[in-house]
């Protein structure tokens, strides 16, 4: 290690840490014609507006970069689908990128009457039984489909906000919402606006039948997925009643088989109202002059009154229920406990429980399974939903394990955490670092919209999630063991997902499609929203002057670089080497191995509890032409993590043992890639199209080399 240190390079941030919420409140404000709330010392300055038709904002400035990170959720997905047109949520957020009477249409008067006669051709359709009459239906619809699609324009939505200068254009479905993203430039806010309040205008079902096609894939690679495949049955041995487990996202196949854009219109005119939506905007701007272009676009929109989810209420699960699932892939185990949803004050001592057996540094899975190596891999997760919640646990065997074996480990950790046995300091130090983490991602705007758009979703107040962690930091070791007792015993559902032929494998089947012919032409809508978009003002780009921005030493031969961090009292440090794998393939096994030693003062367990209560973290990376191994933490803990870090580097404790069990997992896990299709398509098969037989996914130690390397080397 020490011949490499004249090639390492120190880059360091250091800062000031954003206030604590222990005193959190709500405060009304008023601005102009704008009321808005915020939470006093909330460290992200959320403001929260509500127009007179009912559409929430949500505000948090950032001007580290002239960029807004924008959503725009609907509370509203699969758990409001119809029983009878499950997967709608989903095809109607597809649709919403196909424009409406005013662009991706060359002429909206002719183009309309087709389309209102493919909608009735496919109510038609799904009230239709005999197999020769449907398909005389569906080449009704095909045809028609063609002539309309000669009055459709195509990718215009996409046009403008590329123009506009948008980035990471997206949208997604779950149980409970349907949320629009877009990553704009400050200068563009006006123009998105614009842009997006004609989007959610007038949707218009324009291809419907061929973008069909595309959902009819989404399903059918989820019922080749092994891992969604088992998730599905899990959610439907959980919720037998509530529709988190009777319906999924993308839908039934009958269902998809048999679309209504009747039903989906239906949906829309239902749920996208502004009573029900929200605007987030996180990032550069004034949020005055943000919320009048907010009113002046979607504030003209009525308010509808909104159906009221009744959750089905689910029977107590009093013993194990045991389910399989077989597929091709690797063998993995999960199963899970449900709870009440968020609104219960039981989501935070499930939070807690949670991070006592899983942090990934200290908790009881982390150190009695995953880091004693009894398991290839193993953790749990809560997921917190509105109406239920869940708690998860997983793992993969060992080469000779059995699935039950696996099960037995975790289970036995709940035990473990239902004696109490565990160190009451390490939940002082749970929720330090969750802050820590917290803290990190909220850094991101992308990460700042996500936790207000959740926020809208499930219809919590901001003051909560402002003082979550204060209120984490009340409860007391009686309580979570109290708490493990009463929830966790053999109210689990379990699945299997073994090995082997899935026998019940369906797909959707595609009816023939013809091709359709787009225009590349140009509606006015989008020529004028052009013109106006080259006519916004740039930014100036600022660019960084590494001469003097960069602090820079030197010492024994190594070059120290440093930037001071002014956002938080957080601080990153990186030892860079200009070597990797392509200079000597043991450095990632040695990065890896690195995880689980010790040294002469402190064994690996003894190691990862100190880095966890000084709220610290220590990761080594290699890859093809470099390593590092970065440091980061509390700025006041650098000095005691960089010391503990030193004592790894230089006096680690070789433990064969922990070799030989280390070396045998990876050949698991390289026998576990080989039947995993992602693994063989994106990495194995691209490498080898691109680079041929010998290539850098194939330029590994050997399983002869890694038998035979000792921990001393």
């Amino acid at each position: 290690m020490i011949h490499v240190w004249n090639r390492v390079a120190v880059c360091i941030m250091v800062g000031v840490m954003l206030a604590s919420a222990a005193t959190a409140q709500v405060q009304q404000h008023t601005s102009g014609k704008y009321k808005y709330t915020t939470v006093k010392n909330d460290p992200l300055g959320v403001r929260i507006y509500t127009l007179p038709n009912g559409l929430t904002v949500y505000t948090s400035v950032n001007k580290v970069e002239p960029r807004i990170q924008t959503l725009i959720s609907v509370r509203a997905g699969s758990k409001n689908d119809p029983a009878d047109a499950t997967g709608l949520a989903h095809y109607l957020e597809h649709m919403v990128f196909k424009g409406t009477d005013k662009y991706g249409t060359l002429d909206f008067a002719k183009e309309k009457p087709l389309i209102d006669q493919v909608e009735q051709l496919y109510e038609t359709y799904r009230g239709t039984r005999d197999s020769a009459q449907r398909a005389r239906i569906y080449r009704s619809i095909d045809s028609v489909s063609g002539l309309a699609a000669k009055y459709s324009i195509a990718s215009e939505y996409d046009k403008m906000v590329s123009a506009l200068g948008a980035k990471g254009t997206n949208a997604h479905t779950a149980s409970e919402e349907t949320v629009y993203e877009n990553d704009i430039p400050a200068n563009q806010l006006r123009n998105w606006l614009q842009l997006e309040a004609e989007r959610f205008r007038n949707p218009v079902l324009r291809l419907f039948h061929t973008e069909l096609e595309a959902v009819y894939e989404e399903k059918n690679r989820t019922l080749d997925n092994d891992s969604r495949q088992s998730y599905e049955k899990l959610m439907a041995g959980l919720f037998k009643k509530h529709t988190y487990g009777t319906q999924t996202t993308i839908g039934t196949i009958e269902h998809l088989k048999n679309p209504s854009m009747k039903k989906i219109r239906e949906y829309y005119n239902t749920y996208y109202v502004p009573n029900n939506m929200a605007i987030i905007l996180c990032g550069d701007f004034n949020p005055d002059e943000a919320i009048a272009m907010i009113d002046e676009t979607f504030g003209k929109y009525a308010p509808k009154p909104v159906p009221v989810f009744t959750p089905a209420v689910e029977d107590p699960i009093t013993s194990p229920t045991v389910i399989e699932v077989f597929g091709p892939s690797a063998e993995q185990v999960r199963f899970a406990y449900r709870f009440p949803g968020v609104a219960s004050p039981d989501v935070k001592l499930l939070t807690m429980c949670d991070m006592i057996l899983s942090n990934s540094q200290t908790g009881l899975i982390d150190l009695n399974i995953k880091q004693k190596q009894k398991a290839l891999n193993a953790g749990c997760s809560p997921t917190i939903l509105k109406d239920y919640s869940y708690h998860t646990f997983s793992g993969s065997p060992r080469k000779g394990q059995k699935l039950e074996d696996v099960v037995n480990l975790l289970l036995e950790q709940i035990e473990e955490l239902k004696k109490g046995n565990f160190d009451e300091t390490m939940m002082k130090a749970i929720v330090t670092n969750m802050r820590i983490q917290q803290t990190k991602q909220l850094e991101s705007n992308e990460s700042r919209a996500n936790a207000l758009s959740s926020c809208f979703i499930e219809g919590r107040n901001w003051n909560d999630d402002v003082t979550f962690f204060d209120e984490l930091a009340k409860i007391t070791k009686q309580q979570v063991v109290d708490f493990a007792k009463k929830n966790y015993n053999t109210n689990y559902v379990v699945v299997y997902k073994r090995t082997g032929e899935n026998k019940n494998i369906q797909k959707v089947p595609k009816p023939p499609i013809t091709p359709v012919t787009i225009n590349k032409d140009q509606s006015p809508f989008v020529k004028a929203m052009l013109e106006q978009l080259a006519k916004t003002d740039k930014i100036n780009p600022k660019f960084s002057d590494f001469r003097n921005d960069i602090a820079r030493a030197s010492t024994n031969g190594i070059q120290i670089f440093a930037v001071r961090n002014t956002e938080n009292d957080l601080f990153t440090l990186q030892y860079v080497w200009d070597m990797g794998t392509r200079h000597d393939k043991k450095s990632a096994l040695a990065a890896q191995y690195m995880d689980l030693v010790g040294t002469a003062a402190m064994n690996a367990d003894q190691l990862k509890q100190k880095f966890y209560e000084i709220g610290c973290s220590m990761d080594a990376r290699v890859g093809n032409d470099q390593i590092t191994i970065e440091i980061s933490g509390i700025n006041s803990a650098m000095n005691e993590a960089l010391k503990l870090t030193d004592d790894v580097l230089l006096r680690a404790k070789p433990d064969d043992q922990s070799l030989k069990l280390m070396v045998e997992g990876m050949l698991k896990q390289r026998a576990d890639a080989r039947k995993n299709k992602g693994v063989v398509l994106n990495q194995a098969l691209a490498n080898y199209v691109q680079y041929g037989k010998r290539n850098p996914f194939t330029d590994i130690m050997s399983e002869q080399e890694l038998r035979a390397i000792t921990a001393a080397d």
